[in-house]
């Protein structure tokens, strides 16, 4: 595994209940500012074999990103049981719920 989605999945599985963090803020995390559609790909193929919360990330609007209803559907369930409110269109309060400090992938160094 590429050791950008090494720390990509790392940012990802440390998103407690009750944040969102957005595509390209996990990039800049893990080390590749423009990489948020590469963010997208990490969900699309390994949340499943991972466990990952893909339902805390959003797009940098603050939107639930899936296009297809019924995805969009459950991610909105899945944020609501975490305790985020996602208002009209789909949208969540980035200003309220963003993780601004993901807990740093093993051996790095941060804070929160």
């Amino acid at each position: 595994m590429e050791p950008f989605t090494e720390r990509a999945i790392a940012i990802i599985r440390s998103i407690p209940a009750g944040k969102v963090m957005t595509y390209g803020q996990i990039a800049a995390a893990a080390g590749s500012p423009r990489g948020a559609r590469q963010v997208v790909r990490i969900l699309h193929a390994m949340s499943t074999a991972y466990g990952l919360p893909w339902h805390r990330v959003v797009n940098a609007e603050g939107r639930i990103a899936l296009p297809d209803a019924d995805g969009a559907y459950t991610q909105e369930m899945l944020l609501a049981r975490d305790g985020v409110e996602v208002g009209p269109g789909g949208r969540v309060d980035l200003e309220f719920y963003r993780l601004t400090s993901p807990v740093p992938a093993a051996g790095e160094r941060g804070s929160r």
